[in-house]
């Protein structure tokens, strides 16, 4: 499948409760190590309680994390309320926040360029990207990575 790419957009999100999987590895390996993390949360996603949408998972990661505790990505569903937190997974609270977004479909591998679109526009814009906020990745698909349907918000003022 080709990708294809939407209009960008500025969305604001409210407050987000994330359960989910935490992945820290070297950089070259954030592709498999997520992939393989979605996959264990869609086998686990029974455990966790108060689920919003179990069809969606969501990405979060800070840029340019400057602290332990923010560093690397998680792969999570959102919850109404934490609640009884299976073994092994963790909580994320996002705050609320303004976000450009820019919707992906199509080959996992590329989505670094629907990214490069989304910081030209945000640029363009005269908007500025808070690189040290949580940024998100909402999946509607992920199972196949040449299949790949991702909504992608990059916090900005």
């Amino acid at each position: 499948m080709s990708e294809h790419r939407f209009q960008q957009t500025i969305k604001e999100l409210d407050e987000m409760k994330l359960v989910g999987l935490r992945v820290q590895c070297p950089g070259d390996q954030y592709i498999n190590e997520i992939s393989k993390a979605s996959m264990e949360l869609q086998q686990r996603i029974n455990e966790i309680k108060q689920v919003i949408n179990p069809s969606f998972q969501i990405g979060a990661f800070v840029v340019d994390n400057t602290t332990d505790e923010e560093d690397g990505y998680w792969v999570c569903v959102e919850v109404k309320e934490y609640e009884n937190i299976p073994e092994g997974m963790v909580v994320l609270t996002v705050p609320s926040q303004k976000y450009g977004a820019i919707r992906h479909t199509g080959f996992n591998n590329m989505i670094r360029n629907s990214y490069e679109t989304l910081h030209k526009w945000i640029e363009e814009k005269g908007l500025k990207r808070l690189k040290d906020k949580w940024h998100l990745e909402i999946y509607y698909s992920w199972q196949d990575p040449i299949n790949v349907d991702a909504l992608l918000l990059d916090t900005v003022i």
